[in-house]
């Protein structure tokens, strides 16, 4: 059995991959626009799509591969994929939230948001995880309870809850 070469999620957008690669790659430090693949000919009765046209990007984002499709508008995204973004930070909470949302995107409850290409993405500080997973449910549960009344997460508010 081979060994996998790389696993690389594929998202599939109408028309709008090689934009929303370059959105992706603008909002996140390390990341690149790979190989871009254009529609021939051949198969347009199929595809319909222009020769010459962007049929797909690959691009990476902190060293993760993705690949962006403009597969036509049958298939939209759901909230039942997500990309979950560890923030350090406040500041990271902030600008990750701002510009994801930029251009048309918009914020959900407890750090969920969509971007303007309709992806879902969790912005959650790295600490959040601990505090959910302490022992002591009395702190755990004021954590999750101030945390499910917010849309962007606020840490400060989320110690807060947290020390009691």
């Amino acid at each position: 059995m081979q060994n996998l070469k790389s696993l690389k999620p594929c998202l599939w957008f109408d028309n709008d991959a090689e934009d929303a690669a370059k959105f992706y790659c603008a909002i996140f430090k390390n990341s690149k626009i790979g190989r871009i693949a254009r529609f021939g000919r051949e198969g347009q009765e199929i595809h319909g799509r222009e020769p010459g046209s962007v049929m797909a990007v690959e691009f990476e984002i902190d060293g993760h591969p993705f690949q962006a499709l403009n597969g036509g508008p049958m298939f939209k995204f759901s909230e039942a994929i997500s990309f979950s973004v560890e923030a350090r930070d406040q500041a990271e909470v902030d600008y990750y939230a701002e510009k994801l949302t930029a251009g048309g995107g918009e914020q959900g409850p407890c750090g969920w948001l969509k971007d303007k290409f309709g992806l879902s993405w969790q912005v959650v500080p790295e600490q959040l995880a601990k505090m959910l997973d302490d022992p002591d449910r009395t702190r755990a549960d004021r954590t999750m309870k101030a945390m499910l009344q917010m849309k962007k997460l606020d840490i400060a508010k989320l110690q807060e809850a947290y020390n009691g």
